[in-house]
């Protein structure tokens, strides 16, 4: 599907790389108040750091992962996706 991901890392704290199937390219962006509930673990530097891609997805230990069409849509919309 042209929402896999190919290929993520981690800019910096809070901020990843993504490139999907189709070549579309884009940031995703964590704001403070993203870490909360699952994600809570995340604010932890080391434990953000630990992002893979698993198959089609960005994923982190623990079975986190981001939705990759949810993703897709807003960086070709806008360039990244901000998780609030």
């Amino acid at each position: 599907m042209e929402w896999d991901v190919v290929e993520a890392r981690v800019l910096e704290h809070g901020c990843i790389y993504v490139k999907f199937s189709d070549d579309l390219e884009g940031k995703v962006r964590f704001n403070s108040s993203a870490y909360r509930g699952v994600f809570e673990k995340l604010r932890d530097p080391a434990e953000f750091n630990k992002l893979s891609v698993n198959g089609y997805f960005v994923t982190w230990p623990g079975q986190l992962d981001l939705a990759p069409d949810a993703m897709h849509a807003a960086i070709k919309q806008q360039g990244e996706w901000v998780l609030n």
